[in-house]
């Protein structure tokens, strides 16, 4: 089993990729005790496929490694890197560009949501980054890729893409790539905004309010649970009473998340009380669990001369790792590589 999954280093990690993904792959990792078969990394290619400030893009890559590791990803113990240092990406990127094909990549449904009405005036790159999404897992032969709903379609087009490149170009007893199968995290938590409980919880809502930031203190996250969006009924005693009431449900689903157990249980606990006792103990839970992690990321990205050769030993490897695959494809194409 190689799994591999990779996040873009916008900066401001929140509660719902800490709770909705992070903490799984910190769980994986451990799990996996190979630390050749966890890959994860910064998408800092897929980042310039929309406008971006490179300064920015540089330090939020940083940031993000430092978060990581503050989370509990340890790059001993897995393969932790940025995909510039690790030019196959690119490379193979360009050799699976040959197979894909247009109406596939049109019918991407985060294509039209990116692009919207303006896509004359899109990057290429943003039409092509599902290509570069397929490259990610298959230049590692990942045979399991964490994904959310949100990311099942990308992982069925890399599987599309990968067996038609074996199709065309390999036999069928020596295919080039593994065709990876999804990975849905079973206790993955779908964290929702403090204001909306409609809507998930993104780094990118223009209220710093809707979300607990990892780099929030104790003092702004019990502000932020305190402040959050409520209903005047107290906590109903199982979870069928939380039909209908969206931000009600968010924060029970927060606390089960934050102590590893069930809304069930939580409610078995809380029913019957009133928001006004339940957010200081959601507040205090949240303090508990991220206060650590917290201080680990501001101890971390302080230093960026560690940072940088964590990025760099882990490109290493993956360089290594994804040598033979590449080499493999070239060869399949009739190309000689240097």
């Amino acid at each position: 089993m190689i799994v591999v999954s990779g996040i873009q280093p916008t900066g401001n990690l929140h509660l719902g990729n800490y709770l909705g993904a992070i903490r799984n792959w910190v769980k994986m990792q451990n799990d996996m005790g190979n630390d050749d078969r966890c890959l994860f990394f910064l998408a800092d290619l897929h980042a310039i496929s929309q406008p971006h400030d490179p300064a920015q893009l540089k330090a939020n890559t940083l940031e993000m490694a430092a978060a990581l590791v503050a989370c509990g990803l340890d790059p001993a113990r897995c393969v932790l890197f940025n995909q510039a240092q690790v030019p196959a990406h690119a490379e193979l990127q360009w050799l699976l560009m040959g197979t894909a094909r247009m109406g596939w990549l049109n019918r991407m449904t985060q294509w039209k949501d990116k692009a919207g009405k303006n896509r004359e005036g899109q990057s290429v790159a943003l039409f092509g980054y599902p290509v570069l999404q397929a490259a990610d897992v298959l230049l590692y032969q990942a045979t399991h890729v964490p994904v959310g709903e949100d990311q099942k379609q990308h992982l069925e087009l890399a599987r599309d893409i990968a067996q038609k490149f074996n199709n065309d170009f390999a036999s069928e007893d020596q295919p080039v790539f593994t065709l990876p199968e999804p990975f849905i995290p079973p206790a993955a938590a779908r964290i929702m905004s403090l204001r909306d409980g409609s809507k998930k919880m993104s780094k990118s809502d223009s209220s710093d309010m809707s979300r607990i930031a990892l780099t929030d203190d104790a003092d702004t996250m019990a502000q932020k649970v305190k402040k959050a969006k409520t209903d005047p009924e107290p906590l109903p005693g199982d979870v069928e009473g939380l039909a209908g009431r969206p931000e009600a449900l968010n924060l029970v689903t927060i606390y089960a998340a934050l102590a590893q157990t069930t809304p069930e249980a939580v409610l078995a606990q809380h029913g019957g009380q009133g928001f006004g006792q339940f957010k200081p103990v959601l507040a205090e839970k949240m303090v508990e669990v991220l206060g650590p992690i917290r201080d680990r990321f501001v101890e971390l990205r302080q230093d960026r001369e560690e940072l940088d050769a964590i990025l760099a030993r882990g490109a290493s490897r993956a360089r290594d790792l994804a040598s033979h695959t590449l080499d493999h494809a070239y060869s399949a194409l009739g190309l000689v590589r240097g």
